[in-house]
């Protein structure tokens, strides 16, 4: 009797799995649609500067860091990104921005820019004889 009623009951399982699957239920009104701001539109681009010109002052290439401190004395501002150093010398009409970097920690000057910039190149020679000249101390 035990058998039988194990045997229905596995059939009862069964025939309940070959069923086929219900209808799915449709909403009668549609959902919400999304709501969206409206579009935003980009600002107006602004130009990219030109690049200066190149070229560097030779006066001031592979400078050391002491020779640079003994030639314009104590910059303004510095700043290290990993193994780039960056110096920034003030002038009354113009700042002049110095980068060091070398191998092994032995860092000279690899390239000079100035703001305003040079008409020949991204550093200008007034600026830095008016930084040499009024050259503070270390």
């Amino acid at each position: 009797m035990i058998r039988r009623a194990v045997c229905l009951g596995l059939l009862l399982l069964l025939a309940a799995c070959s069923q086929g699957p219900k209808p799915a239920i449709t909403p009668t009104t549609p959902p919400p649609a999304a709501i969206l701001p409206p579009p935003v539109e980009p600002p107006p681009g602004i130009p990219i500067p030109p690049a200066p010109p190149r070229g560097e002052p030779t006066d001031y290439l592979n400078l050391s860091e002491a020779n640079l401190r003994a030639l314009l004395g104590a910059p303004q501002f510095m700043r290290r990104d990993g193994g780039t150093q960056m110096w920034r010398y003030d002038g009354t009409q113009c700042r002049a921005f110095f980068f060091l970097y070398g191998p092994g920690g032995a860092d000279t000057v690899r390239h000079v820019e100035t703001v305003p910039a040079g008409a020949t190149s991204a550093a200008d020679p007034l600026c830095l004889s008016a930084l040499k000249n009024a050259r503070r101390p270390s």
